[in-house]
């Protein structure tokens, strides 16, 4: 991993600041992802024979839509607020998802192993720093990672990195998607 867990904090409720922020994050996260796909879809769904590729977006976004259901519930039952940029992550996820997909097929893919790259390095970092603490947490963390790896996966294989412009496009996404979770890390 290219950064290390960030240690507890010290002082009183420190620990529910810091979990407050993990859930925040994955929640944002997930909403962004299902909009990715909307995108994808909406552009795809349109196009002639892109049946295949619209079928495995709609997999994955239903993957990522069961991740959301699942970060609302936990948001709820533990009273963290989700982040105030959530309408923002809603339109940037749309228009990214739709933006590359109008790149063509292998640029959507690109963008889905580039954003499945962070998440699942953002979520091991994650698991590790909550398996003391939040064992049950950490292993739901890591089914939803699992996914994420799956998803990057399936990208690859359909030819993520033959994107034209690969090498920018996925730095672009990465560079996005960091700045994001710093984001809703803290609004």
């Amino acid at each position: 991993m290219s950064e290390r867990p960030i240690p507890p904090r010290p002082g009183l409720g420190a620990g529910r600041a810091r979990l407050a922020e993990m859930l925040r994050v994955d929640h944002a996260g997930e909403l962004a992802a299902v909009h990715i796909y909307r995108g994808q879809r909406a552009v795809l769904n349109a196009a002639t024979g892109k049946d295949r590729i619209a079928f495995q977006l709609q997999e994955m976004e239903a993957h990522e839509a069961a991740h959301l259901k699942r970060f609302d519930d936990i948001l709820n039952e533990r009273k963290v607020r989700p982040t105030l940029m959530a309408p923002v992550w809603r339109l940037a996820g749309f228009a990214l998802g739709a933006g590359t997909a109008l790149m063509g097929e292998k640029a959507a893919h690109a963008c889905t192993e580039a954003v499945e790259t962070v998440i699942e390095d953002h979520y091991a970092r994650q698991i590790e720093e909550l398996s003391a603490r939040e064992p049950d947490l950490a292993a739901e963390l890591s089914a939803f990672r699992e996914d994420e790896l799956a998803h990057r996966d399936q990208a690859v294989q359909e030819g993520a990195k033959d994107a034209p412009g690969y090498p920018v496009l996925a730095a672009v996404i990465r560079a996005g998607c960091r700045a994001a979770i710093a984001v809703s890390e803290k609004i």
